[in-house]
């Protein structure tokens, strides 16, 4: 498995965030991390990512201890936030060479090149990202979180607030690279998880309420669609 929570819990004051989740997330898997506003979904991401300390629980990120291995194992993910946070002053062609040294990966212009390529960014490559539409700036997100080859995904709402035409690119981008890698992605949107993802997870005021393969729905939950699995968990 390339992502084990184990018993991870954290709080906001007397406010539980998280509360003794524990999941798997596999590789070559896309696995949908649903549920409403609060439930918890971001501060699990930003755990996983290292950006929020654990408070109590493991996470093992390829078998590695975040609580150990945390500057390794942020090397062998890559992580797109809600926020998408951007320089909108550089280039893209900048902005991404700038990730690879980050990365202090080798050479750096072919890497460059390649992800312009793979995540379909080259009638834009020349542009000021200030420039760019949503659409391309969630690429760019992309691209920034694909350029050092990552394990494991993160994804937290890609599509949030992208048209229909975006939203579609979007989709193919992740279920492209969601064939290789461990893809952990957080949505609002069923048709986007019902379209995307091969499992699912709903969390409710902290707590995983259920977890299933897509392909499990109609057994588990005769009659019902992923809409109202969602609902039934989260009213």
């Amino acid at each position: 498995m390339s992502i084990v929570v184990e018993n991870l819990s954290k709080s906001y004051g007397s406010q539980k965030a998280v509360d003794n989740i524990s999941f798997t997330a596999s590789t070559g898997r896309i696995t949908g991390f649903l549920g409403p506003n609060g439930a918890g979904k971001s501060t699990t991401m930003k755990t996983l990512t290292g950006i929020l300390p654990i408070e109590s629980g493991k996470c093992l990120i390829n078998q590695k201890d975040i609580r150990l291995k945390g500057k390794v194992i942020k090397s062998e993910q890559g992580y797109l936030p809600e926020n998408n946070p951007l320089y909108k002053h550089m280039y893209v062609r900048e902005i991404l060479a700038n990730e690879a040294r980050f990365h202090r990966l080798q050479n750096i212009k072919a890497k460059v090149e390649n992800i312009i390529k793979e995540t379909g960014l080259r009638t834009e490559s020349h542009k000021v990202i200030s420039q760019l539409s949503k659409g391309y700036k969630q690429r760019i997100g992309l691209a920034l979180a694909l350029i050092h080859n990552p394990q494991v995904l993160i994804l937290d709402e890609p599509t949030s607030g992208l048209d229909p035409n975006q939203i579609i690119e979007i989709r193919k981008l992740i279920k492209k690279f969601g064939k290789e890698k461990t893809v952990l992605l957080s949505t609002h949107i069923m048709q986007e998880a019902e379209s995307l993802c091969d499992e699912i997870i709903i969390i409710h005021k902290g707590k995983i309420k259920t977890h299933f393969a897509m392909d499990e729905l109609n057994d588990m939950y005769p009659g019902k669609n992923l809409e109202e699995v969602f609902v039934l968990y989260t009213q």
